[in-house]
């Protein structure tokens, strides 16, 4: 079996700070990640990670598929508030046209919700993908 080698056959994820790491890594090297998937990412003010909606919209548009994950009860503390940073973030991808989608629940800060949804979450990151593979 050959491993494709190119950024469209590579995603990266993660939870909480693992989330907007994830992000981070792909925003930064597209040319090495391609998809994003994040579960209550923290795109709140801890070292400066709300600053990504503004940069999202007043950057070229990246080559990334992006999917995000969080709850309404999600963390508000002194570095943000999670939910509100993570529809922020959904806000500025819709408004700069990426493919992304957003599966806001009631969860709080936990992998309960992203969990659940994680297999349809890689499908639909790998949806252009898998309809490739199958038509072979």
């Amino acid at each position: 079996m050959k491993l494709r080698s190119d950024a469209a056959g590579r995603a990266i994820c993660g939870i909480s700070s693992g989330g907007i790491c994830a992000f981070t890594a792909a925003w930064e090297r597209p040319d090495l990640f391609s998809k994003v998937l994040s579960h209550v990412g923290s795109f709140t003010n801890i070292q400066g990670g709300d600053v990504f909606p503004g940069m999202i919209r007043k950057t070229e548009k990246k080559p990334i598929r992006v999917f995000l994950q969080d709850g309404s009860n999600d963390l508000d503390n002194l570095h943000g508030s999670w939910p509100l940073a993570n529809q922020q973030m959904a806000a500025a991808l819709k408004f700069m046209k990426y493919d992304y989608k957003f599966e806001f629940g009631d969860g709080g800060h936990n992998g309960k919700h992203g969990g659940a949804i994680l297999p349809d979450s890689l499908r639909w990151l790998w949806r252009d993908t898998a309809d490739t593979q199958a038509a072979k």
